[in-house]
């Protein structure tokens, strides 16, 4: 199938997460303890916490870090107690966004994000007011020259949902959040590594903001995502700054 260009958003989206690397870490470590905590420390049995050490192997963390918080959330250590709190709202140009958080005292933390949203021009919504506009599924995206066919063919024998083929001719695979895990594994081991692979709330629809909209935008989700107990931004926002 077609679809419209996510490369470049892509590429700008995962430009700014490399400039804030520092962050990374902090996120990650929050995700294994959440996930440790829900689903045990055992690896084979629980899929939530095999994302977060795939994460944390990609982001360089070290083993004995990344054993010392399954550790730690799991009850060997004692350690804070994190809940998971998701925030909807609007952005520039009535863009829907998205923010998931973890965090140990939710009346900072709503504070937080209600001044990032005000500050920034955008607007604080109510439960429910944006989700509607994703999909929770599973996201392979392989750059442009990848081959379409063997992708498509490998992809939906594995249990893939869909697989589209931008402007760009960049291709993007979706699934099932639960059938993510074997759809990478089979691709990778027919040598197909995506440039970005992750389970995601993808935007049904984009919205195309440019020159000062752009910038306006993207100061706001910058602002978003510096707050410390921010995890995730999803937004439906094609940004292009030029």
């Amino acid at each position: 199938m077609a679809g419209h260009s996510k490369w470049a958003n892509i590429q700008h989206r995962k430009g700014r997460q490399d400039e804030k690397r520092g962050k990374i870490w902090t996120r990650i470590i929050r995700e294994i303890t959440v996930a440790a905590r829900a689903g045990g420390s055992d690896l084979s049995a629980n899929p939530r916490l095999r994302l977060a050490v795939d994460k944390a192997k990609a982001a360089n963390m070290p083993a004995d870090r990344v054993k010392y918080n399954i550790d730690k959330a799991s009850g060997a250590l004692e350690g804070i107690q994190y809940e998971e709190i998701r925030y909807e709202g609007y952005g520039i140009g009535g863009a829907a966004i998205i923010v998931d958080t973890m965090t140990d005292n939710r009346v900072r933390t709503v504070a937080e994000v209600r001044h990032a949203f005000s500050k920034h021009g955008g607007n604080l919504g109510t439960e429910g007011s944006v989700a509607f506009q994703f999909r929770h599924c599973g996201q392979l995206i392989f750059a442009p020259g990848s081959s379409e066919d063997q992708i498509m063919e490998i992809a939906l024998e594995a249990g893939a949902d869909d697989v589209i083929t931008d402007d760009e001719g960049a291709v993007e695979v979706l699934t099932a959040p639960t059938e993510f895990e074997a759809v990478k594994n089979a691709l990778e081991a027919a040598g197909l590594t995506p440039e970005l692979a992750e389970v995601t709330m993808r935007a049904d629809n984009q919205i195309a903001l440019a020159g000062d909209d752009a910038a306006r935008m993207q100061k706001l989700l910058d602002a978003i995502e510096d707050l410390d107990d921010v995890q995730n931004v999803f937004h439906n926002a094609e940004i292009n700054e030029e």
